[in-house]
């Protein structure tokens, strides 16, 4: 019997063998041109499918975030491919004609992949790509617990390479998972090299194949906060980082090492963001839930669980259900402190050190149990000790100033390389020393120091305002074919033919054609209708006139124009950094883009944005890209002076929300903060005198409006846009009411001690709530505290939309309750999804949207 089913196994795997070694004949003859081409679509698949991936790995294992998960799936396609994207690995790489060198690239052939429970997807997308990229092929063994997840994953990888003219069988894996199986994988004599991620018997037995392995095991990172270190940044970043996927990255902090000169200080800190420190008496109930008594490893329920649930296992009863992280003061290491060995949890060890040596010695002894080479974490500001820490620590990746966990990983707060496989070298056991390339033969200790990523100012290179500024398209050069994108508003209340009326005063004849089908919520089928017009008419100018729609409209035009080629799915893709965004927007440079608003609210005039709906889902994808940066535009108000109150109300309210959330965005720098401020002052001085019609006030609201797109253009908005985006398209509701039924929510919301903490390096804490008061400031609005000002902002905006007749709630505004119950848990993961939230200043949980959304069904604190 037994025999029988090991010859079952040794079949199975031999058959995925030789399908991958017709699959990697196939491979070895493309170009780098080819590879690149398969590579990129199997990336944007992956990255398509990063929130299903992450709701079924979450759902089988029963481990981590799905949020986090997501932003790791992202990360697999997103990060990686960007780092790898231009290298070459087909053919010759170097032709050296002084040293008569030439070095010539070839596959290594075919890939065994092991993955772990912990990360079962991200693993996936992470090693299919690198190991594509050299035109190699990969069979997994997957983790027998996350195999459903995992193979969902090889699947989206296998139809995107058959949808990209490759071999499908480029990937596989074993169906039926099993120690036996993943073991005759690795020792099959046709695979050519291992990739294993997972436990130290997997590793173990990765490099006792007799193969070529890189494989990488535990860790069990210490970090030391030093007492010039900045409390804030550092606790934000441990808390992050130990709450990311509920601390089931390896290079996570285990243990946190305090000089004992701000102990008191980081333990308040710690406390305020919402962690518990266990008593005295329950540190060992705690010891004995988490860790394996016999392996002295973390027990196999624990990885991956919420704090509280711990808390529950351990029978910790005072423990509050949102409890972050879970700290234990312990002063020792080793067998008899099982807590201060790896956890893969939000559980942390901390350590007090009365001086720079005794805390060396600590983090030097955490890394001897369990951590050799893997990682360490320093938080200072002294120079001379990140040296002396970099020299003294038996670790692969040390960390300064950053959470470990996402640090260790690259490319996010250093730039190191970006990697899902972090080796651990000689010290730990291990072929690789770094983040895995091509340089597996020697040890590479990295110190990487946290990097603020460099921001920019970007605005069209012309801007005219004033009123009649049309007529700067008199006398403005190089116009011959102009292409008029509007609504039929804009022809039949005659505001099309102020534009032609101005081109036709042109010494030049100029052709005019007018595409005046532009809906309220533009379409993709509109789109490429446009397109289609555009094409048989030849353009060279194209004049966007109207609000919002017209504009992102005649965008989406303007792009599949000059690009047929280009990708709505690959446009449409949320990314973390708009640098590293794994689908490259097209530039469209033939033609030049001319924006003239009609409504002061949109500010799309002068920003990278389109809001462009998909004909077949009906979803709003806000597609960001400064490929699709206008060229002009003409800011004149003669084309807002009879709009009518009710538009007014809602695209005014609109502006204050562009720049509130400029201002509060995790991007936000000093100059983007000053059109924020700029744009606020005048919005709340003169919207409801423009509501009322007075043109001077209708005017500064049309500044007001483009200063505001000014703002988010660079410092991108946050979830009071990325919730309207999703309530609009469900509901028909006019955008910029769905914006200010959302502002008072949000609002208060962020201004929260927060769940899960925003990562970007520039933004070292949560600062919302002061950032609101600072506006209250600016605006002039009364409070004694931070929450008081936070507070007069938001009644100023109720009072302000009350005092137009807009009333704050879905229910007032004939959203039915069926409907909306029937939508809302669509509503808010679509609304985690929507590329605005990238940038607000706390990381929402797809509950806590939720939340949101319920509340602005009754309008809840904000209608009576």
């Amino acid at each position: 019997m037994i025999k029988e089913k090991t010859t079952t196994v040794e079949t199975e795997v031999d058959q995925l063998v030789q399908r991958s070694k017709k699959a990697l004949a196939v491979l070895k003859d493309y170009t780098q041109e080819q590879i690149d081409e398969l590579c990129e679509k199997v990336a944007v698949a992956a990255l398509d499918n990063h929130m299903k991936l992450a709701k079924m790995a979450v759902e089988e294992t029963g481990r981590g975030v799905v949020e986090d998960k997501a932003i790791k799936n992202i990360y697999a396609s997103e990060y990686i491919w960007n780092s790898i994207r231009h290298d070459k690995t087909v053919g010759i790489l170097k032709d050296d004609d002084e040293e008569q060198l030439m070095e010539i690239a070839e596959p290594v052939g075919i890939v065994a992949g092991v993955t772990p429970v912990t990360n079962p997807t991200s693993t996936v997308v992470f090693k299919a790509l690198i190991s594509l990229k050299g035109r190699n092929t990969i069979v997994f063994g997957f983790h027998p617990q996350a195999q459903k997840s995992s193979a969902e994953a090889a699947r989206i990888i296998q139809t995107a390479i058959a949808a990209a003219g490759g071999p499908a069988d480029a990937v596989l894996y074993i169906e039926h998972p099993s120690i036996e199986a993943t073991n005759d994988l690795m020792h099959h004599p046709d695979v050519a090299t291992i990739l294993a991620t997972g436990g130290p018997s997997m590793v173990t037995a990765a490099y006792s194949s007799g193969k070529p392995a890189l494989g990488v095991g535990p860790g069990n990172g210490p970090t030391y906060v030093e007492k010039t270190a900045d409390i804030k940044q550092a606790v934000n970043d441990i808390v992050l980082s130990k709450t990311f996927d509920n601390g089931m990255i390896c290079a996570s902090e285990n243990s946190a090492i305090v000089d004992t000169e701000i102990y008191a200080a980081v333990k308040a800190e710690f406390i305020r963001l919402g962690c518990y420190f266990v008593k005295p008496k329950d540190v060992q109930a705690l010891s004995d839930a988490v860790i394996d008594p016999n392996r002295h490893t973390v027990r196999g329920p624990v990885a991956g669980k919420t704090a509280y649930q711990i808390a529950q296992m351990a029978g910790l009863k005072d423990v509050p259900v949102d409890c972050r992280v879970l700290i234990a003061e312990i002063n020792g290491v080793g067998v008899k402190y099982p807590l201060s060995g790896e956890k893969l949890s939000p559980v942390l060890t901390v350590y007090k050190a009365t001086s720079h040596e005794a805390a060396f010695k600590r983090a030097n002894e955490l890394l001897h149990y369990g951590g050799l080479g893997h990682t360490a974490g320093l938080h200072t500001t002294d120079d001379d000790l990140i040296k002396a820490f970099g020299l003294a620590m038996p670790a692969c990746r040390i960390l300064i100033n950053t959470p470990s966990s996402v640090g260790g990983l690259g490319n996010i707060y250093n730039n190191m390389t970006p990697s899902l496989t972090l080796g651990t070298g000689s010290y730990g056991g291990n072929s690789i020393s770094h983040n895995v390339t091509d340089m597996d033969l020697i040890n590479i200790k990295t110190v990487a120091k946290r990097r603020n990523n460099m921001q920019w100012v970007k605005m069209p290179p012309k801007v005219y305002f004033e009123r009649n500024a049309v007529r700067y398209l008199e006398h403005m050069a190089g116009i011959k074919k102009v292409f008029i994108v509007c609504d039929p508003g804009m022809v039949q209340f005659g505001y099309a033919d102020r534009v032609t009326a101005v081109l036709n005063k042109r010494t030049e004849p100029v052709d005019i054609d007018i595409f005046s089908e532009v809906e309220p919520n533009p379409s993709t089928d509109t789109v490429y209708k446009g397109v289609a017009r555009m094409n048989a008419f030849k353009p060279d100018t194209i004049i966007a006139l109207g609000g919002g729609s017209a504009m992102d409209a005649a965008k989406g035009m303007w792009l599949f124009y000059e690009h047929p080629e280009a990708s709505f799915l690959g446009a449409k893709q949320k990314f973390l950094d708009i640098r590293k965004r794994t689908y490259k927007v097209p530039v469209a440079n033939k033609v030049t883009y001319i924006g003239i608003p009609t409504t002061s609210g949109t500010g799309s005039e002068v920003t990278p944005y389109a809001v462009i709906t998909d004909s077949k889902t009906h979803v709003k994808y806000p597609i960001t890209d400064y490929a699709m940066q206008p060229d002009i535009a003409i800011i004149d108000p003669q084309f807002v002076e009879t709009v009518p109150a009710r538009t007014t109300a809602w695209t005014g309210l609109d502006v204050i929300t562009h720049a509130t959330e400029a201002y509060v965005s995790t991007m936000a720098s000093d100059y983007t903060r000053g059109w924020s401020i700029q744009a606020l002052q005048l919005a709340f001085k003169y919207l409801k005198a423009s509501f009322d019609g007075d043109k001077y006030a209708r005017e500064k609201m049309h500044n007001a409006s483009t200063l505001a797109g000014m703002a988010f253009a660079n410092a991108f908005l946050g979830i009071n846009h990325s919730i309207a985006h999703k309530l609009g398209g469900e509901f028909n509701l006019p955008h910029g009411l769905a914006i200010a039924i959302t502002y008072p929510q949000v609002v208060r919301y962020n201004a929260e001690i927060p769940t899960k903490l925003a990562m970007w390096p520039k933004y070292n804490h949560n600062t919302a709530l002061e950032d609101y008061a600072n506006i209250a400031r600016a605006l002039g609005l009364p409070g004694k505290t931070d929450e008081d000002l936070k507070e007069s902002l938001v009644k100023a905006y109720i009072d302000l939309a009350h005092s137009m007749d807009v009333t704050l709630s879905l229910k007032a505004n004939r959203v039915e309750k069926k409907h909306f119950d029937a939508t809302v848990d669509e509503l808010a993961e679509l609304a985690y999804e929507d590329q605005c939230t990238t940038a607000n200043p706390r990381e929402p949980l797809i509950s806590e949207l939720k939340a949101i959304l319920e509340r602005e069904w009754d309008g809840q604190g904000v209608e009576k």
